[in-house]
């Protein structure tokens, strides 16, 4: 007898609020296709989340008011960059998916964390580091945004390999 199995308690039977994905300038197109697919999937609306560093909430909520970390160096608005919103609403054009894009504040995993609380979202969607000394540097000394949001909420995360490294056949385990 073939019976078909209880969707399982976490699956995407059971993702109700909207996929959370984090995006910034010159970020791999891959990540925001998967979160696209994602959310499609499951029916669900896609928020396209930009974590500016460079700011802090003030009153500690994702939406509200945010003041420069630096208030010496705030010559520009802060905010979500023209060309990322340019940028993002290319790669959404023509997808069957409603979309938002949002501005947080402060660290890119807390505010992607704080955010998925606020709008219950099912699912938060980032991508990895490009494999370059920079970033290595980067990973070495702060973390990746992806390891620190698997180890503080409780929001399933899915990471999206962004310019994988294929090993060689001669390269070790």
């Amino acid at each position: 007898m073939n019976e078909t199995p209880a969707p399982h308690p976490q699956g995407p039977a059971n993702m109700a609020g909207p996929i959370l994905v984090g995006v910034m300038p010159g970020q791999d197109a891959v990540v925001v296709k998967q979160a696209v697919q994602v959310a499609a999937s499951a029916g669900l609306p896609l928020v396209c989340a930009y974590a500016d560093a460079t700011v802090y909430p003030v009153d500690g909520t994702t939406g509200g008011p945010a003041a420069p970390i630096d208030p010496d160096g705030a010559d520009e608005a802060h905010g979500i960059p023209e060309s990322l919103k340019t940028t993002i609403a290319g790669q959404l054009a023509g997808r069957d998916v409603t979309w938002t894009i949002v501005p947080l504040a402060g660290e890119p995993s807390r505010a992607l964390a704080r955010e998925a609380a606020e709008i219950g979202a099912s699912m938060i969607v980032v991508g990895t580091r490009e494999h370059k000394l920079s970033a290595a540097l980067k990973e070495l000394t702060a973390g990746s945004v992806a390891r620190h949001l698997f180890h503080r909420q409780d929001v399933p995360v899915l990471v999206v390999p962004v310019n994988p490294r294929v090993p060689d056949d001669d390269d070790e385990d």
